[in-house]
């Protein structure tokens, strides 16, 4: 990788990348602006943009496509990619987890916005 490239504020990892004029790092997900030193999801007059796993921006009240399948605790099947969430709701989660929906089979749960696609 590019040396001019900086390391990654949340796991110190050295394998960022530029996309979309976003840093990203590949090791934890974490997206940030450059040189802006700020989280990206915090915009200039204080309102949080949350973005899906292709840069798309989401909305409460989006629907939503698992991109890959996920294991759910005290469940035999996972969540299968594919399936569609209608009606998220962005919060501030604990680890990552910025969507508040209800899966159809599971019940109400909480999604990373990294692991969706906006349908």
């Amino acid at each position: 990788m590019s040396d001019n490239l900086p390391q990654c504020p949340q796991c110190a990892g050295q394998y960022t990348y530029e996309m979309n004029g976003l840093m990203v790092c590949p090791e934890c997900g974490h997206e940030w602006m450059p040189g802006g030193g700020g989280e990206a999801s915090v915009a200039g007059a204080g309102e949080r943009v949350i973005k899906d796993a292709v840069g798309n921006v989401l909305a409460d009240g989006d629907t939503v496509t698992v991109i890959k399948a996920l294991k759910v605790k005290g469940s035999a099947s996972g969540i299968k990619a594919g399936t569609k969430v209608r009606n998220i709701r962005l919060v501030d989660g604990v680890d990552g987890h910025d969507i508040d929906c209800r899966i159809e089979g599971f019940g109400a749960m909480q999604l990373k916005s990294s692991v969706v696609k906006k349908a």
